[in-house]
């Protein structure tokens, strides 16, 4: 089944301001950035079918954004390698504080998941174990791992964009609470 125009929002445009700075800060251009961000728009629109089978649809975004700017500055040189002055800047404390703060976020989410599905989804995804091996610990079918890890996920998606929503709501809230002060 093809994924819808609501279902791409939720899952893939939600990504948008994240994609935008991956591409900036590779191809320190804001027109080509935004060329390059429409660009792969288009391209993930035309193969939305196939996204929903991705696990880590954000890993994939940005690594397809990163590519394909890198693509580009490629292109943009007579013998198609990357310029020696291609820089990419290592994290600021500011990225770092934000990942860290969703890392926790997201860590408080798994813990408000049903006992089965937070301990399936710690052992899939943190330690980074096989379905087979967990059923083998849980004593359950693969299936059942499966059906688990699948639920978890998405309530755990919900809630990502939950907070999401909030966290805009209330910016918007501070921004313009800061415009009527000045």
């Amino acid at each position: 089944m093809c994924m819808n125009a609501q279902q791409f929002q939720h899952q893939i445009l939600c990504y948008s301001d994240k994609l935008y700075r991956m591409a900036r800060s590779v191809l320190k251009d804001e027109s080509l950035s935004q060329d390059a961000y429409q660009e792969l728009m288009m391209r993930l629109w035309e193969k939305r079918g196939q996204l929903e089978i991705i696990e880590n649809q954000q890993a994939f975004v940005l690594t397809s954004m990163r590519n394909l700017c890198i693509d580009w500055l490629r292109k943009q040189q007579p013998n198609g390698e990357i310029p020696v002055n291609a820089t990419y800047p290592a994290p600021g404390p500011h990225q770092l504080t934000e990942e860290a703060d969703t890392v926790n976020t997201i860590s408080r989410m798994i813990d408000l998941l049903p006992e089965m599905q937070r301990t399936i989804v710690r052992m899939k995804d943190v330690e980074e174990m096989e379905v087979k091996e967990i059923a083998e610990i849980m004593s359950i079918t693969e299936n059942a791992v499966t059906v688990n890890l699948s639920r978890a996920r998405k309530k755990l998606r919900e809630m990502i964009l939950t907070h999401q929503q909030q966290e805009k709501l209330l910016y918007e809230q501070h921004r313009l609470h800061t415009e009527q002060l000045f």
